[in-house]
């Protein structure tokens, strides 16, 4: 599937047809001489072994031809690579959060959203960092990828030509939920893109600041609102509820009032909801005293 050829995936498809059109030329030429001296040097017509001795000129053509053909693969993926990593001026840029096991995109006006929408033939520059393990950001149909490494910031540009919609997937295996964690591209024409991102802005602005914060937080991958138990159990009727919990390995019955929120957030560990994974990282360096406020209220209204 082809999805948009902006340079970055020109360059990654030279560069492989590069490498594979000297790998099946190799191939040919050492199958085509294994046959022959097999044919040629068969005991039927050699029935007196010889011994070959060194031939200098073809041990100097054997190793100089190899070792250019190693040289220019290099060269060509070098200066691939360095298109790769030289952005474009006037780039349009958008920093990517990856977690468990969601995508988060932030764009340049302080908006974000959960599928990345560009504009068709612009280049975007991506700025992508981890908010736990090491995640590879992947958009198959435009030949692009970067590792997400918790503590610094990656980055990679591309360009898509085509209008259309695209996935986008995590190429590295980052826990329970690595194959759930996709989304999608979404690239529209200039005008069409225009008009999403101001309405966008409109529309967020009309959504719950708590249910905004549980989107962007990645909460709803694991937590559902409308009582289906995923990875968590679900947040709707949760507050006010009696829980069966596992603290320090005992089995005990407390109730889901506003410190147990806060706590299950804070220190999500301290009590295990029984028959549900210890996985849930804590959000104490992540959540504002305020965010943590608006997020407990949200959840008490789902009652």
């Amino acid at each position: 599937m082809r999805g948009g050829t902006g340079f970055p995936d020109q360059v990654v498809e030279n560069v492989f047809l590069f490498i594979a059109a000297i790998s099946v030329s190799i191939l040919v030429l050492i199958t085509f001489l294994m046959i022959y001296f097999t044919i040629r040097y068969h005991r039927k017509r050699n029935p007196t072994p010889e011994d070959i001795r060194g031939n200098l000129w073809l041990e100097i053509l054997w190793t100089v031809i190899p070792t250019l053909l190693v040289l220019s693969m290099f060269y060509y993926g070098w200066t691939g690579f360095q298109t790769l990593k030289k952005v474009p001026e006037g780039a349009f840029t958008v920093k990517v959060m990856a977690r468990q096991w969601s995508w988060l995109f932030e764009y340049e006006n302080g908006m974000k959203t959960d599928e990345l929408v560009i504009p068709v033939g612009r280049p975007i520059h991506l700025l992508l960092a981890s908010q736990d393990v090491i995640h590879s950001f992947y958009i198959p149909a435009l030949r692009v990828k970067q590792d997400t490494v918790p503590g610094m910031v990656t980055s990679l540009w591309f360009q898509a030509k085509e209008v259309g919609t695209f996935d986008i997937l995590c190429a590295e295996y980052c826990g329970l939920q690595h194959a759930y964690m996709l989304t999608r591209l979404k690239v529209f024409s200039e005008e069409e893109f225009n008009r999403w991102y101001q309405e966008k802005e409109i529309d967020l602005k009309e959504i719950p600041r708590g249910l905004r914060l549980l989107q962007e937080q990645g909460c709803l991958v694991c937590h559902s609102l409308d009582g289906t138990p995923r990875v968590g159990p679900t947040l709707k009727g949760l507050y006010g509820k009696t829980v069966v919990v596992i603290t320090d390995g005992r089995e005990r019955k407390v109730l889901a009032d506003e410190d147990y929120l806060r706590r299950s957030l804070l220190q999500p560990n301290a009590d295990i909801v029984k028959d549900f994974p210890p996985i849930m990282p804590s959000m104490q360096s992540i959540l504002s005293e305020e965010e943590i406020v608006e997020l407990i209220r949200y959840v008490k209204e789902l009652r």
